[in-house]
């Protein structure tokens, strides 16, 4: 563990994103906000810094706790940060609301056969 680490190597370990790059993208893109400004990837982070981070339309309102460069276990990269109340409240019922949508949304009962797959190419082009 050292004093300061890269944003998107911080993001990595942390298990936020599969790799590096895509944690650089994710900086890069204005996804992940160091305490409430706009950064870069190469940004240094320190213990205790507030990090807002939109992925797949969740957001995670989080607060540095520990710094490493290397990626871990998943329960080691857990004891990285801590994330607030409320933020975990919000995942929860935007993952509610997608499961209700998903759960209430018409569905075939089955594939369609190839009669119905032409019909389907004609309306569709």
């Amino acid at each position: 563990m050292s004093d300061t680490v890269r944003i998107d190597k911080w993001l990595w370990a942390a298990r936020f994103y599969k790799t590096r790059s895509l944690a650089a993208q994710a900086v890069n893109g204005g996804h992940v906000q160091l305490n409430g400004a706009r950064t870069k990837p190469a940004r240094a982070l320190q213990a205790g810094d507030r990090l807002h981070i939109t992925k797949a339309g969740y957001e995670y309102d989080i607060t540095v706790r520990l710094l490493s460069q290397r990626r871990g276990p998943a329960r080691e990269a857990q004891t990285l940060y801590e994330e607030s109340e409320e933020s975990i409240r919000a995942r929860e019922t935007l993952r509610e609301q997608r499961r209700l949508m998903a759960v209430s949304a018409p569905r075939p009962g089955r594939r369609p056969d190839k009669k119905a797959r032409r019909q389907l190419r004609g309306l569709k082009g």
